[in-house]
């Protein structure tokens, strides 16, 4: 396994590799759902490339950008492990030189959910995915579904922009009590990963309630949001049923139908989501 700090290194590499490249972009502090991404890429190409980038452009004003975890020789010891050849490790003055101007945005799926709630996040986020697609050139790229407007959105950009390469969405990883895993679980404290257990049993209740054959988003939103507003340490930033195509808002809720939340537990944000109709 290699490190590659440089752009135009990286960008060489790609080239004498071409279309035999699997990427997995992260922001680092790796867990158990980001191995799996590599453990899958490694299925699906001669060469896994994995990218650590806390990307700063995808941050707004007062959110984590500094105290975000980061923990590079962990990162290496879990990419090894996964079977990663190359780990691209970008400076942001690199990506975003002096006088930086150009943005890639996807327009409609930004509006909802995450996109409204953090002005600017997606902008930031389609802007480094196209640029690391520019760069290392693959011909398959893995996300988690837990950012599941997230991947939406990255799927609409490689659409919509003739971009020749695959997306793959995989499962979310959950801890053994349900808690999906995330960088920013580390920052809960003992109490507050506790509260967090609230998402994810939000998310139980509201199927639950489905399969026993309640179909009104209203009536499961307040099976949902009951259990959340039973936590004092959690705060709900959004509890949301959507298309899980298009996003847009639904008043009557059927298997394929996305549950996505965001919950504040403390001062850590923590996002989660199922479809409906998952066993």
């Amino acid at each position: 396994m290699i490190i590659i700090e440089s752009v135009a290194q990286m960008q060489q590499f790609a080239r004498e590799r071409r279309g035999q490249i699997a990427l997995v972009p992260t922001m680092g502090y790796l867990h158990e759902g980001h191995a799996s991404l590599m453990v899958e890429a490694r299925k699906r190409a001669e060469t896994v490339v994995l990218s650590i980038f806390v990307n700063p452009t995808q941050f707004g004003v007062n959110e984590d950008l500094d105290s975000y975890p980061r923990d590079l020789e962990r990162d290496q010891r879990v990419a090894l492990e996964a079977g990663v050849d190359v780990i691209f490790v970008p400076k942001a003055a690199d990506m975003y030189p002096q006088g930086y101007q150009s943005w890639v945005n996807v327009e409609e799926l930004t509006r909802h959910l995450c996109g409204a709630s953090r002005p600017g996040h997606f902008r930031g986020v389609t802007t480094v995915v196209a640029k690391l697609f520019n760069i290392v050139a693959p011909k398959v790229a893995l996300f988690g579904n837990k950012d599941f407007q997230q991947l939406a959105v990255i799927r609409r950009m490689v659409r919509d922009l003739n971009m020749d390469l695959e997306i793959v969405g995989m499962p979310i990883v959950r801890e053994a009590d349900g808690l999906a895993m995330s960088s920013r679980n580390a920052r809960l404290d003992e109490g507050e990963r506790q509260s967090a257990l609230c998402l994810s049993r939000s998310l139980a209740a509201a199927r639950a309630a489905f399969a026993g054959g309640e179909t009104s988003v209203q009536a499961l939103a307040g099976v949902a949001l009951a259990v959340i507003e039973a936590e004092d340490a959690a705060q709900v930033d959004y509890l949301e049923f959507r298309d899980q195509d298009s996003l847009e808002a639904l008043e009557e809720a059927d298997e394929r139908t996305l549950l996505a939340l965001a919950v504040r537990v403390g001062s850590v944000r923590l996002i989660d989501n199922c479809l409906l109709g998952e066993r």
